[in-house]
C-alpha cells in the first residue's frame, strides 16, 4: 500500500505458493485480534467455532502466536484426565479452551493453572432441576428466589464459573459441581467455599465477562 499525496494507490501483491511458504510459518489464526482480553497473568481470545471441527486444531495457531513459536513445534499433550497441557520450553504456561454453540474461547496463563468456560445463552427451562441435582442447597435456594426473568442467565453464569474452576483444577465436571460453593454478588457469583483439594477460595481468581452477544464466559486461575 502506497500513499501519494491525497491519493492512495494499491500495488498488486505477489501470490505465494503454499510450497514457497517458510517451513516454520504458522497457519492463519481464525481469531480476530480485537476479540481478546488480558486479565493479570491470563490472556484469552474468542472466535467462531464450526461444528465437527477439532477445537485443538483451531486454537493451536493462536497459542503458537502468543508463545512466539511454530504451531507444529508446540508441545501440546493430554494428562490422564484428558486435560491439555503444554510441555517442553512452554511448561511454565497453562492452557484451556471451551466451545459452545458457534463460539470458541481459548486462554493461556503464565505460572498459573487456568480454566476457561464458554456458554451459549440458549433457553434452559430445566435450570432449577439441574441446580437441584448438581449445585449446593444454598445455591439452589438462591436461584429459586431469583427473579424468573433472569433466572436462567444466573444459572448459566454459575455453571460457567464452577466449570472454569474445575477445568483449572484438572478434573472437570467429574470432580463434582457441588464441591465448591458460590454466593450471588450482584449479577455475578463469588466463590466462598470449596473442597480442600481445590485449596482456599481466596487463592482463586474468577473473572466473568461477555465475549460476544448471546454468550457468557468465565476464566478461573490459581497460582502454581
Amino acid at each position: 500500500l502506497t500513499l501519494t499525496g491525497q491519493s492512495m494507490q494499491v500495488r498488486p501483491r505477489a501470490r505465494i505458493s503454499p510450497h514457497e511458504r517458510p517451513m516454520n510459518a504458522n497457519p492463519p489464526s481464525m481469531f480476530n485480534p480485537d476479540d481478546s482480553l488480558e486479565f493479570g497473568p491470563v490472556r484469552c481470545a474468542w472466535g467462531a467455532y464450526h461444528h465437527g471441527a477439532v477445537a485443538e486444531t483451531m486454537v493451536r495457531p493462536k497459542l503458537a502466536e502468543w508463545l512466539n513459536t511454530a504451531a507444529l513445534e508446540l508441545s501440546l499433550a493430554r494428562d490422564a484426565y484428558g486435560r491439555p497441557r503444554l510441555d517442553g520450553p512452554n511448561a511454565d504456561f497453562d492452557v484451556s479452551w471451551s466451545h459452545s454453540g458457534n463460539g470458541l474461547l481459548v486462554a493461556l496463563g503464565a505460572n498459573v493453572h487456568v480454566g476457561a468456560d464458554l456458554e451459549w445463552l440458549r433457553p434452559r427451562p430445566r435450570a432449577l432441576l439441574l441446580a437441584e441435582r448438581f449445585f449446593t442447597a444454598n445455591e439452589t435456594a438462591t436461584l429459586r428466589a431469583w427473579p424468573e426473568a433472569t433466572r436462567e442467565i444466573a444459572f448459566v453464569r454459575l455453571w460457567c464459573a464452577k466449570e472454569a474452576v474445575l477445568k483449572a483444577h484438572g478434573r472437570g465436571l467429574a470432580f463434582g459441581l457441588d464441591r465448591l460453593e458460590f454466593v450471588a454478588d450482584g449479577e455475578a457469583w463469588r466463590m466462598t467455599a470449596c473442597d480442600a483439594v481445590l485449596g482456599a477460595p481466596e487463592e482463586w481468581s474468577v473473572h466473568a465477562f461477555t465475549p460476544m452477544p448471546g454468550y457468557v464466559a468465565t476464566l478461573a486461575w490459581r497460582r502454581r
